[in-house]
């Protein structure tokens, strides 16, 4: 396992700190039209600097045509009036730099929106001067696609224009169009748009699937997939060998960093869905360093049991380079919620993994409240990927409804009746009714970012032991000479607790359950937080 070598004033706030994700839509509504904005954010900041995070990311806010809801982008450098307009931005900015929290956006670096003036006029004919800016290519010999590959959205990537006579590439939605990465034009106006940003004062940026920026030169076929059942996306048919992860992506995620270095102390959180040694590579060298924070997404996707997940967190910690600094996703606009996979109770047990792991923790809007599986009708589905798939049950919208504030009418989201629904128990699963009970969910992630305050060791202490016994995951955090040991029950049956046989005490910091006396066993679906004594 990773030790640390620095001292704690040497660790950066992204290092230390807790990220939190927005999606904008769905916070909080404060112009009654049933959708999230900037000013709403800006109404909860307060609750956010309760809460105990430090730094905001939110999902896009750029103007859009909204066929992916904002992952669509039309103009990199204004916002949608959806959510207001530049000058209520630079108020929102302002307001969560007074409150000490950074703000990160969410650029969106492989594909444009079809409206996107660089598209229209790269649609307009062949010789278009931001022609290149795309991927644009001629029919196969047989009149198809130029090659084989599936969209993450289902069918082919390519989309027949027919004004032009070629096809564009594009890896999701057809008004989702793939930008051409190779063209050194469009790759100096993508930087201009990152300069805008820092220009204004933002502290970073998460990079939307940064590992697809970049495609094979010769645009080969993918190969087939011999692991792909009928369950999964059609996508999934294929290998992205040269969709994805091209090497020249890691000399342009390295221009990135170089360019957020040169603005201070800025981060850059790339999202790359990839095995651990391919991620890694993301981080860069020491010499030339890409990345600060390649995503890692293996809480989402782990089996939830003791050994799977002591297995992913050793596995995970081995691949890191020494310069790189970990991350964990636990939830996001795009995955099932926590509490919809494991339960209310294990949800508990995964806040405290969540919070105690080495690294930095990006935390997902009302994951603290645990809002669980929302059934969205059929007719109320606005996710594309889900209307596309629909027999997948991949829908995204479950994740993205909006944030339950009281039991007042909609939630206290809205004046009216929102975009999406609500979660169904909204009128006792609510940020109010819940910060007034001491046994929450959300009390329990406010009490676990308080402890990730007042102990170094969960900051930014070395993780040691990871071990699992039966439905027992233990691990150590360890700084100087503060000890504590994390000790969670994966299952729903009483165990017994494991301390350190050096240990003469263990004083109870913090429990998912009721406060109780030590007595040596591990309740049904409980984790402690023990800080240990040695032996004089």
């Amino acid at each position: 396992m990773k030790t640390a070598s620095r001292t704690a004033s040497e660790y950066r706030w992204w290092e230390t700190g807790v990220i939190y994700q927005i999606y904008p839509r769905s916070f909080q509504d404060s112009n009654a039209d049933g959708v999230g904005d900037l000013g709403g954010i800006e109404r909860r900041l307060d609750y956010l600097v309760s809460l105990g995070i430090d730094a905001i990311w939110m999902s896009p806010i750029y103007p859009s045509p909204m066929a992916d809801f904002g992952y669509d982008v039309a103009d990199y450098c204004d916002i949608d009036p959806i959510f207001g307009d530049l000058h209520a931005f630079d108020h929102l900015l302002a307001a969560v730099h007074a409150r000490g929290l950074k703000l990160l956006l969410d650029f969106v670096p492989n594909h444009s929106s079809d409206q996107h003036p660089w598209f229209v006029e790269s649609r307009s004919s062949r010789d278009n001067p931001k022609r290149d800016w795309y991927i644009w290519r001629d029919p196969s010999p047989d009149g198809g696609p130029p090659n084989n590959w599936i969209s993450d959205f289902g069918g082919s990537s390519w989309e027949w224009d027919a004004t032009t006579q070629q096809f564009y590439l594009h890896a999701f939605l057809p008004q989702q169009p793939d930008l051409n990465w190779r063209h050194p034009e469009l790759r100096d106006a993508m930087m201009g748009v990152l300069r805008f940003w820092f220009d204004r004062g933002v502290d970073g940026f998460r990079m939307d699937v940064l590992w697809h920026i970049v495609k094979d030169v010769d645009l080969r076929d993918n190969p087939i997939n011999p692991n792909w059942t009928p369950i999964r996306t059609q996508r999934d048919r294929l290998i992205q060998l040269h969709s994805t992860d091209q090497p020249e992506a890691h000399e342009i995620a390295a221009e990135f960093r170089a360019l957020a270095d040169s603005y201070g102390d800025r981060v850059l959180i790339g999202e790359i869905s990839l095995p651990n040694e391919r991620l890694a590579r993301w981080f860069g060298t020491k010499e030339r360093p890409q990345v600060h924070l390649p995503v890692n997404f293996h809480l989402i996707e782990s089996e939830w049991n003791a050994e799977s997940l002591a297995q992913m967190i050793t596995d995970y910690d081995a691949s890191l380079p020494e310069f790189g600094w970990p991350n964990w996703v636990l939830g996001s606009h795009d995955a099932r919620r926590i509490a919809a996979r494991v339960g209310d109770a294990q949800s508990r047990v995964a806040a405290m993994l969540l919070l105690t792991l080495r690294g930095t923790p990006t935390l997902y809007q009302g994951d603290e409240i645990g809002i669980g599986e929302v059934p969205i009708p059929r007719d109320r589905v606005r996710d594309p990927q889900d209307l596309r798939q629909p027999d997948l049950g991949i829908g995204r919208d479950r994740s993205r409804t909006p944030m339950p504030w009281n039991d007042s009418a909609h939630a206290g989201f809205s004046t009216v009746d929102p975009w999406l629904p609500l979660n169904p128990d909204w009128r006792r699963r609510n940020v109010a009714s819940q910060d007034q009970d001491p046994k929450s969910l959300l009390s329990l992630y406010q009490t676990l970012l308080a402890l990730r305050r007042t102990h170094t060791a969960l900051a930014i202490g070395a993780l040691v032991n990871v071990e699992s016994t039966g439905d027992v995951l233990s691990f150590v955090r360890q700084h100087d000479d503060e000890r504590l040991l994390i000790v969670l029950n994966i299952g729903n049956h009483s165990q017994t607790l494991p301390i350190p046989n050096e240990t003469v005490n263990a004083k109870l910091q913090c429990s998912t359950a009721a406060p109780q006396t030590l007595d040596g066993t591990l309740a049904p679906n409980e984790g402690l937080i023990l800080q240990l004594i040695r032996q004089p």
